[in-house]
C-alpha cells in the first residue's frame, strides 16, 4: 500500500459509520470486536416519516399493552434524530371511542433474528398511567400463542418510578409457576428523567440483559425444568410500544398527558 493510499484509509477508517456505531454504543461484558451489526435504526433518515421497510405501527388489541394503540400519525414524531411514541387523550371521539391513544412500533415481519445482541436508547416523558416498553416476541407460531412463543422485557417503565423492569415470559413462568426457578424479573435502578440504553446479549444458553452497558440478571436455560422453561430458541421481532393503562400500571391520570418514549437508536448485533 503507498503511503497517500494508507493515509486514506486512516481517515476512513477514522469516520467510517461503523465506527462511529461502536464508539457511541455502551462498552458491555462481551469486547466489540466479537459482534458484527447486522442491524440499525437511527431516526434520521426519514423527513419525518416512519421507515415502512423496517417498522409497522401496532396495531389495537384486547391486551393491556394495545388495548389504545392507534395508527394515526400525529402520534409518530420523527425529528433531530430521535422518533417519539405518544400517548394522548382522545379528544376527539367521533371515530374512536378510546379514552387515549397511544403509539407502538413492530418489526414483525420485517426484521427478526435468533441469539445476538441488541441496545436501544431511549428516554420518557412520564405520567401517572404511562407504561412505556421496549420488548420482544417469538416467531414461532406453532408453539401456540403467546405466553409459548417467549416474551424478552429489555424495559417496562411504570409512572414517575426511578427504575426500569426487565423480564421473561413464557409457559413456564406464567402458567407453572416458575417466575423465581430461576428468578425471571428484576428491577434496575435508573434516572427516569435522562436517555439510558437498554438491552440484553442472548444465546443459546442464557439471556443477559443490559442497563447502560452493564449486566443486570442473567437467565439461564435449564433443561431439567421442562422443555417450557426455555421458549427462546427461535427468531424474535422488536416492539416499541408507549401504553396507557392496565392491571399492572393503573389508571392514568389525564392531566399528566401528552406524555411520550423518545427513541434515540436501535442496534442489533451479531456474533462473529
Amino acid at each position: 500500500m503507498s503511503l497517500i493510499a494508507y493515509l486514506l484509509w486512516g481517515v476512513f477508517w477514522v469516520v467510517s459509520p461503523m465506527q462511529n456505531v461502536t464508539a457511541q454504543a455502551p462498552k458491555t461484558n462481551s469486547a466489540t470486536s466479537n459482534w458484527k451489526l447486522i442491524w440499525r435504526e437511527e431516526f434520521n433518515n426519514f423527513k419525518g416519516k416512519i421507515d415502512t421497510d423496517k417498522w409497522q405501527p401496532a396495531r389495537r388489541g384486547g391486551s393491556d399493552w394495545n388495548n389504545y394503540m392507534s395508527r394515526k400519525g400525529s402520534l409518530y414524531k420523527v425529528s433531530n434524530g430521535t422518533i417519539k411514541l405518544m400517548g394522548v387523550v382522545n379528544k376527539d371521539k367521533s371515530k374512536d371511542k378510546a379514552a387515549y391513544l397511544t403509539a407502538g412500533l413492530i418489526t414483525k415481519d420485517k426484521f427478526s433474528f435468533k441469539y445476538g445482541k441488541i441496545q436501544i436508547r431511549a428516554k420518557f416523558k412520564s405520567a401517572k398511567g404511562a407504561w412505556p416498553a421496549l420488548w420482544m416476541l417469538g416467531t414461532n407460531r406453532k408453539k401456540g400463542g403467546w405466553p409459548y412463543i417467549g416474551e424478552i422485557d429489555l424495559m417496562e417503565h411504570l409512572n414517575y418510578e426511578n427504575q426500569v423492569y426487565q423480564t421473561v415470559h413464557s409457559y413456564y413462568t406464567v402458567k407453572q409457576g416458575g417466575k423465581n426457578k430461576p428468578q425471571s424479573h428484576l428491577p434496575t435502578k435508573i434516572d427516569h428523567t435522562k436517555f439510558n440504553t437498554y438491552g440484553m446479549e442472548w444465546d443459546k444458553d442464557k439471556i443477559i440483559f443490559l442497563v447502560n452497558g452493564k449486566p443486570t440478571l442473567t437467565y439461564p436455560k435449564q433443561t431439567y425444568r421442562g422443555k417450557y422453561q426455555w421458549p427462546f430458541d427461535d427468531p424474535m421481532y422488536i416492539l416499541l410500544t408507549m401504553q396507557i393503562e392496565g392491571n399492572w400500571v393503573g389508571k392514568a391520570n389525564p392531566k399528566d398527558y401528552p406524555a411520550w418514549m423518545e427513541v434515540d437508536w436501535v442496534r442489533v448485533w451479531q456474533k462473529k
